[in-house]
């Protein structure tokens, strides 16, 4: 149930309809916008009366909410959440690129493709530490050494960095990571969920393979759920009938998100298709649809890659591409970071 308060009213009324409210049982997400004032309640509100709620001198509408998820909920929170990474803003009109290898390999390789990046006009820096494989025997990464590495190479470029966290054992390792990814397989490791919404650090919650996207909102819920706010979701593809490709972007998803939720959408277009050819129209299609940001697989030498290099672009490629993206993100009313 969401209690729209009327503009200007007086915070002692405010202040004592929640205190009654809380001695129900329930829990209040406050939302506070430019032209709104919303009160979101989250518990057992069928005892609750509208006709109560609306008797109240500072409430002036009452709504019941239907989907499970709360404090995702784009009717609690109708204003576009921004989540800043280390001094990048990302959502609420800002546009930012995401870019570096699939997995760090050694020090020259991650500071080499940093700097490329960062030169072409990426924001952040993405590389693999900890590597999920789908089979046993390809590389797991270079676990807390390429840690340490992402951090040399921010030190170097200033650039935040995002890598992806495996299980919860690992928490401690990522104390000061700027954005912690949760990667597709791991969309619904509850557990995990849970223990980076407590970190407080800024997530980046991929799409499982086979998730819908409420799933997908759901999951976010349970980070939010421990008081961390600062949640980004990116669509990555999804597993189809399709065999052409690695998977299948929905590009669908972007708008769709935009109405369920407030949080950020970015698109990952190279685990998406796979193919390092399709990056760029995919990438140029997130951007009209409404992305907040895009996620890109660079390697300074893709043939050799020891993880995903056919879906890695150059960093000759990665310029040329953003020499696209950066016009059209501007066209499309963003503001690039």
């Amino acid at each position: 149930m969401i209690i729209i308060l009327k503009q200007n009213a007086e915070q002692r009324a405010i202040k004592a309809l929640c205190e009654e409210l809380k001695s129900q049982g329930l829990s209040i997400h406050e939302s506070v916008g430019e032209a709104t004032h919303i009160l979101g309640l989250i518990g057992d509100t069928t005892s609750i009366a509208e006709s109560w709620l609306r008797a109240s001198p500072v409430v002036e509408d009452v709504r019941r909410v239907s989907e499970p998820y709360k404090k995702a909920n784009r009717k609690f929170h109708p204003e576009d959440t921004v989540v800043t990474v280390g001094g990048t803003r990302i959502g609420g009109g800002n546009f930012a690129v995401i870019a570096g290898p699939c997995s760090v390999e050694s020090k020259a390789q991650i500071t080499q493709v940093a700097e490329s990046v960062q030169a072409a006009g990426a924001s952040l820096l993405r590389g693999g530490a900890f590597k999920p494989r789908t089979s046993p025997y390809s590389f797991q990464g270079m676990r807390a050494e390429g840690l340490e590495l992402l951090r040399e190479a921010r030190q170097a470029t200033g650039m935040p960095i995002v890598t992806e966290i495996m299980n919860t054992e690992h928490l401690p390792l990522f104390g000061d990571v700027d954005l912690i990814q949760v990667g597709a397989r791991n969309m619904q490791n509850f557990e995990l969920l849970k223990a980076v919404g407590q970190s407080g650090k800024p997530v980046l919650l991929k799409r499982g393979l086979s998730a819908t996207l409420e799933e997908l909102v759901m999951s976010a819920e349970y980070i939010m759920a421990e008081g961390n706010e600062q949640v980004i979701l990116c669509e990555r593809g999804i597993r189809t009938f399709e065999n052409s490709m690695r998977n299948t972007l929905d590009i669908s998803a972007v708008p769709m998100l935009k109405k369920m939720t407030h949080l950020p959408v970015v698109i990952d277009p190279s685990h998406a298709a796979g193919i390092a050819w399709m990056v760029e129209p995919l990438a140029q299609a997130a951007v009209a649809a409404g992305a907040d940001g895009l996620m890109i697989e660079v390697h300074n030498d893709p043939a050799h890659a020891k993880c995903d290099g056919a879906q890695s672009l150059t960093p000759d490629q990665f310029a040329v591409l953003m020499g696209k993206i950066g016009p059209e993100a501007v066209f499309f009313g963003k503001t690039l970071n």
